[in-house]
């Protein structure tokens, strides 16, 4: 979804800063960001300086954000060791691997290219929480910078062996060489990928050449100017799908990453696009078999599937969360959760890394094909089927932010005698389907999601809502 600049201001959440390069997003505001943020950080470290760990996701123009990113942290006082291109997901195993005390990403995500931003992770390589997110956001707003001496100034150093400690620490999590690895070599299986031109070209394709698939790359190569709308619903992988019903059944799935890789999208071995929420409900069963039953965590936004797959398990329980990765985080790391993730595509494996990561997901879901022998819309076929909507408003159409209080207070009063949950927006459970309503973190816009056993029952819930909520 692009958005002009007058109606596209910098958006400063728990998922960090994005804007509108040259406009709200510049090597300046960047740089006071980052200064923010190492500020922060400095408080958190006495008697020596933070490390941090800093990357980019690749799209066109990032350099010159990261470069300011760098030497504005490096001002404050913090040795930075650059990545270079590298998935989001990576630098948050890195922070962990290096010891580091927190790290950077530049990247929008899945937003279009004329955006960027600024992705904070703390010392365990997860999103800050909202208190501490909002503690560094009123410093930047402040700008309430704590400059270093001239002898206390950082260091800035970089380190290659990101990606390859990625892909080890995912086979290693999934049983080491003689694990998932070892299952997936054996059936010798072929998958086409999608990178988007962005951070996962790399990592992406070390990681299934480790797992001994055969690959075919689109969209492969680093250049940072995005092959097509780099988020990976269905409408934006024509191309994935065509590829992998070119190869004529070879193929045993498709697989699309968004520019800073941390969500994956699938295509069956048809080149059918089986959507975003099945990501995780297919790395949840993989897991679930591989280790029995345990905690898990889903955004409010997500599918029931993952409650229907966990209920097979009997002891495994699914949390429920604010959505955002952070929230998400929040309620594993208490339950000594093994999987959670979100419906866009985002697997959490702790394990391996605090953040949404689509080379996790690649290995649980070709274990799952490995260990069933069987074709993957085979799997997905037999899985519970409901139909997901999800739609988005224009802030700016229904009288911005401001606009979304008043309505969410209308829904719970419209719906006071039905199941409910507030923690983010307004979500209502029907006893056939759901729908929830929330502003987005980080676009400017307003999301109605909701889910039922038909596509026509959940527009129904969608205008129900909306009606209810006089959007």
């Amino acid at each position: 979804m692009s958005h002009a600049a007058s109606d596209a201001p910098l958006m400063l959440s728990v998922s960090g800063a994005r804007g509108i390069v040259g406009k709200t997003m510049t090597p300046v505001v960047a740089a006071t960001f980052a200064a923010a943020f190492g500020s922060h950080i400095r408080t958190l470290v006495a008697g020596r300086r933070p490390k941090l760990v800093v990357a980019r996701d690749g799209r066109f123009g990032g350099e010159s954000l990261a470069r300011a990113v760098q030497g504005s942290l490096a001002s404050v006082g913090c040795d930075v060791v650059d990545i270079g291109v590298a998935m989001t997901p990576t630098v948050g195993l890195m922070i962990r691997a290096l010891g580091a005390d927190g790290g950077m990403a530049v990247t929008a995500s899945h937003n279009p290219i004329e955006w960027n931003g600024l992705k904070c992770l703390d010392g365990d390589g997860l999103a800050p929480p909202k208190p501490v997110a909002e503690a560094i956001i009123a410093r930047f707003k402040a700008a309430d910078i704590a400059f270093a001496q001239p002898l206390e100034l950082g260091s800035i150093t970089t380190d290659a062996s990101a990606a390859q400690r990625h892909v080890d620490r995912v086979i290693e999590v999934l049983g080491g060489a003689g694990g998932a690895a070892a299952r997936i070599r054996a059936k010798k299986l072929h998958v086409v990928l999608d990178s988007v031109n962005a951070s996962g070209c790399a990592g992406g394709r070390m990681m299934l050449d480790a797992l001994g698939c055969g690959v075919t790359h689109i969209y492969g190569e680093m250049t940072g100017i995005f092959g097509h709308t780099p988020e990976p619903t269905a409408e934006n992988l024509g191309d994935l799908a065509a590829k992998v019903r070119a190869e004529h059944g070879r193929a045993a799935c498709g697989f699309a990453q968004d520019p800073d890789a941390d969500r994956l999208a699938i295509v069956d071995e048809n080149g059918r696009y089986i959507g975003e929420e099945y990501t995780l409900v297919l790395a949840a069963q993989r897991m679930l078999e591989l280790r029995g039953p345990f905690a898990l965590a889903a955004n409010l936004s997500t599918s029931r599937m993952i409650d229907d797959i966990a209920a097979k398990f009997p002891g495994a329980v699914v949390h429920r969360t604010a959505v955002g990765e952070a929230n998400v985080v929040g309620a594993l790391k208490p339950a000594k959760g093994l999987l959670g993730g979100e419906g866009n595509g985002g697997v959490i494996v702790p394990e391996v890394c605090w953040v949404r990561d689509s080379l996790s997901a690649m290995a649980l879901v070709l274990d799952l094909l490995a260990s069933r022998g069987e074709p993957l819309s085979k799997i997905v076929d037999a899985m519970p089927r409901y139909a997901i909507v999800k739609t988005k408003l224009d802030l700016a159409s229904i009288g911005g932010l401001a606009a979304v209080a008043p309505a969410l207070a209308k829904l719970k009063a419209a719906f006071a005698g039905e199941k409910m949950n507030d923690s983010d927006g307004v979500r209502i459970d029907f006893a056939d389907g759901w729908v929830h309503l929330r502003a987005s973190n980080t676009e400017p816009i307003a999301r109605i999601i909701a889910e039922a056993p038909t596509a026509a029952r959940a527009q129904e819930l969608i205008a129900m809502c909306a009606k209810a909520a006089g959007l």
